[in-house]
């Protein structure tokens, strides 16, 4: 199984192109865990399993710690929100899947997956300019209902810490994906995974 990892700062376009790649791709799709609240738009079960913090304490802490692959919790100005990817079952389809996340839960799910020969991770770096990014930002959170610029500014500003150039050097992102169009941002992504496909191939005759 290869699991492609899409990540990428705030507003840098990665869950418009999540939600592309489901369309164009035959793979299974990963739905993680949080406690945040659900968006305007978002659907439970599609876009996260949006769960309580007593649910996820269970999971963290209590009798079902041990499907817990990662989690992490931010601090936002709303109080505490966490993430958490957990093997509930999604991992079984056999079918490649395709994932959403950080460069840390890409980097945990890496060493919970090390060593095992039947699963193959792809890491997919999306990256916008950070002027074009704040302003998509912006943009996003008008639309809401009620707008939380605040932590806008928040996740913008931890983002730089979260991806910065050492931080990606240190789990191996190489190849970035610029998405200033995203007809051919996808387009490249596609074309990439599929020669990473050829290639995984070509060394598993070998």
């Amino acid at each position: 199984m290869k699991i492609i990892y899409i990540m990428g700062k705030s507003s840098s376009g990665k869950d418009t192109i999540y939600g592309v790649l489901k369309q164009k791709l035959d793979v299974s799709t990963y739905v993680m865990y949080t406690t945040r609240p659900i968006r305007d738009g978002e659907i439970d079960g599609v876009t996260y399993n949006f769960i309580d913090c007593d649910e996820m304490r269970e999971y963290v802490e209590g009798g079902k710690s041990e499907s817990v692959i990662e989690y992490r919790t931010y601090q936002t100005v709303y109080g505490p929100w966490t993430y958490a990817t957990i093997n509930d079952g999604q991992f079984g389809s056999g079918k490649d899947m395709l994932m959403l996340g950080t460069l840390e839960s890409y980097k945990k799910v890496r060493e919970y997956f090390d060593g095992n020969q039947n699963v193959d991770l792809l890491p997919i770096y999306v990256e916008v300019p950070d002027n074009i990014r704040l302003k998509r930002a912006i943009e996003r959170e008008e639309k809401e209902c009620s707008p939380k610029y605040v932590e806008l500014c928040r996740r913008f500003i931890a983002d730089s810490r979260d991806f910065s150039e050492e931080n990606l050097q240190k789990v191996g992102i190489g190849k970035r994906f610029q998405n200033l169009d995203l007809y051919k941002c996808v387009n490249e992504i596609v074309d990439y995974i599929e020669r990473e496909n050829e290639r995984f191939s070509e060394e598993e005759r070998d």
